[in-house]
């Protein structure tokens, strides 16, 4: 089945009570049963809701078993808890700000030893693994804010090849874009709260394993104790997002490659970063990866970082903000947001392209590129 069919009908999804095509909302902390049936377990193990948004995902993602949390970080984290101290973690050079800062605070607290490795570079990854035994690989597919698209095919050959495990975080792709389970990718993460919900009103997380063993069962007892189950309302809200997921995956991705196109062109812009560009180093990988489009990520170059905030003040249409996935275009100079010890190149623009009319954003970037009194 597609997975718009999938989506859109949240599985056939039938309340048991009253018929209703809706997901009911079951706060319950407890629950009694009749009789001798066993009772239903307490609400920091799961509720109704979050094993729906579970069943869906582990269907759109071809995987056999899901997990949803609270928080994209808090997924990451369950991951984390599942390692042992000295483990070797290899992680992209360019991996997301927020979540390498995160990892790295972790992981000096716990005596993870963290490597990072240009994940693009096959060869040096390959290089990196005969140093010392490695137990997981962290892959961002596209990269954020640089949108660079490694090789999970050969990613999770050559972590299985050296014992190591590769997990693949797809919050920029969704499963309606890339499935990295079929690619041999171990483990998916998502940061919910952006593309699967879609709009902005819920923060959420989810992991979605190839195989329901030890590991996985390790992340499920991490999310147990932390208290990190995504709650009832939530799940309720996220679940009405992703039923509209396709269709809106389907929109942004080709208003991103028409914007993407356009900057390309301009002569005030340098570099722009999106796989579906041809000029884009990974651009036949990702034809190969990817489907039905490239996401609603873009970034662009200017000279620097005060032209780039310059132009950003100047938005009318799209939003000074960051995060991604909503209804709603955002903008931002990306270094401003990462802080002094961001790695981003100094003039480095990230567009999240929401569900206005393209015409209307493409005027939008055409003034801010365009101010008065400049050609």
């Amino acid at each position: 089945m597609h997975a718009a069919t999938i989506l859109a009908q949240l599985d056939h999804v039938t309340d048991p009570s009253t018929g209703g095509l809706v997901p009911s909302i079951h706060p319950g902390v407890t629950h009694a049963r009749p009789g001798s049936a066993i009772a239903a377990g307490y609400a920091r193990s799961g509720n109704s809701g979050a094993a729906l948004v579970e069943s869906i995902l582990c269907q759109l993602e071809k995987g056999a078993a899901a997990a949803a949390f609270g928080a994209g970080a808090a997924a990451a984290q369950a991951v984390l808890a599942s390692l042992q101290p000295g483990d070797r973690v290899l992680v992209d050079t360019g991996l997301y700000y927020e979540f390498g800062r995160m990892i790295w605070a972790f992981a000096e607290r716990f005596g993870l030893d963290m490597v990072r490795v240009d994940l693009c570079d096959l060869e040096g990854v390959a290089r990196s693994m005969g140093v010392a035994a490695t137990r997981l690989v962290w892959a961002e597919c596209p990269s954020n804010p640089l949108w660079r698209v490694p090789d999970l095919a050969a990613l999770a050959a050559l972590a299985h090849r050296h014992g190591a495990r590769l997990l693949v975080d797809a919050t920029a792709a969704t499963p309606v874009h890339c499935r990295p389970l079929t690619l041999g990718a171990d483990l998916v993460l998502h940061s919910a709260t952006k593309y699967l919900n879609g709009h902005g009103d819920v923060v959420a997380g989810a992991l979605v394993a190839a195989a329901e063993d030890a590991w996985w069962r390790e992340m499920l007892t991490a999310r147990e104790m932390h208290g990190s189950i995504l709650p009832p309302f939530e799940a309720w809200l996220l679940l009405r997002g992703m039923r509209s997921l396709a269709l809106r995956m389907e929109r942004v991705s080709a208003t991103a490659q028409t914007l993407a196109g356009w900057l390309a062109r301009h002569p005030r812009v340098g570099k722009v970063h999106y796989p579906g560009l041809p000029q884009h180093p990974q651009h036949e990988l990702a034809c190969r990866q990817f489907r039905d489009g490239f996401g609603g990520m873009l970034s662009f170059e200017l000279g620097d970082a005060a032209e780039a905030i310059d132009l950003c003040a100047r938005a009318r249409i799209f939003r000074r903000s960051t995060s991604l996935g909503s209804p709603e275009s955002l903008i931002e100079h990306r270094r401003s947001t990462e802080g002094e010890r961001s790695d981003c190149p100094p003039g480095l623009v990230r567009l999240s392209v929401g569900l206005e009319h393209p015409d209307d954003l493409l005027a939008d970037l055409a003034e801010m590129l365009c101010p008065a009194g400049r050609p």
